[in-house]
């Protein structure tokens, strides 16, 4: 099977992550499918940004969930880059995207979307957290579903399966072949989370993972030369 290379946030490891230039950079780049995050906006826009805070990746401060999309808009988000609302992403690249939401009023709005567009064949919904996958599932009977892990041990595969998820995204520093054939035994897909080196790409293709995220678009060259 084809070993997928996922662009995290983009291309983050070269363009201000989470913006339309790290998005374009990603496609270009080649990498199968572009990774983001989606917040809303006091006005209840789907803005993509990682943080709940815009301190970070932005010349603002203060809260997401505070700001309307407008004084979102006005913020330098890198480069002279502006946050994007999700539907500018979708017009933007023709990429498969894998969309991570933070909780339950993401996950609805992020519903809505996907059902006004017919997104179901191109985006997957990732998450941390349970109930946000598990309300997306409801609201989008069919839809793809991954399970985001950070530190975690054989019972996320319990989790992923109690919640629908087929795939599980899960930090390679601490992936290990029994927490894979776990995994495998319950069918799922894994994904392996950051990858951003030649020894962990080793250790993804070594057990057997399906793909990796990725910041760096060498690591994308990388598989598809190795």
């Amino acid at each position: 099977m084809h070993f997928l290379t996922i662009g995290h946030r983009g291309v983050m490891g070269v363009e201000p992550e989470n913006t339309l230039r790290s998005f374009r950079a990603a496609e270009r780049a080649g990498l199968d499918v572009i990774e983001l995050d989606l917040h809303l906006s006091k006005d209840g826009a789907l803005v993509v940004m990682h943080d709940a805070r815009v301190d970070r990746t932005t010349d603002g401060s203060g809260a997401v969930a505070d700001q309307t999309l407008e004084q979102l808009r006005a913020l330098d988000a890198g480069l002279g880059e502006r946050v994007p609302v999700f539907e500018e992403v979708l017009d933007a690249v023709r990429s498969p995207l894998q969309a991570e939401i933070k909780d339950v009023a993401a996950a609805r709005s992020l519903a809505e979307v996907l059902h006004a567009r017919d997104l179901v064949p191109r985006v997957e919904v990732i998450s941390f957290h349970d109930e946000a996958l598990s309300e997306v599932s409801r609201l989008v009977p069919g839809v793809r579903t991954a399970l985001v892990a950070s530190r975690y041990g054989l019972d996320v595969v319990d989790r992923a399966t109690a919640v629908g998820a087929g795939t599980l995204v899960l930090n390679i520093r601490r992936l290990t072949l029994e927490v894979v054939e776990h995994a495998r035994r319950a069918d799922l897909r894994i994904i392996g989370w950051v990858v951003n080196t030649p020894a962990h790409l080793r250790l993804a293709r070594a057990l057997g993972l399906d793909g990796a995220t990725t910041d760096h678009p060498e690591i994308g060259r990388a598989v598809v030369t190795g």
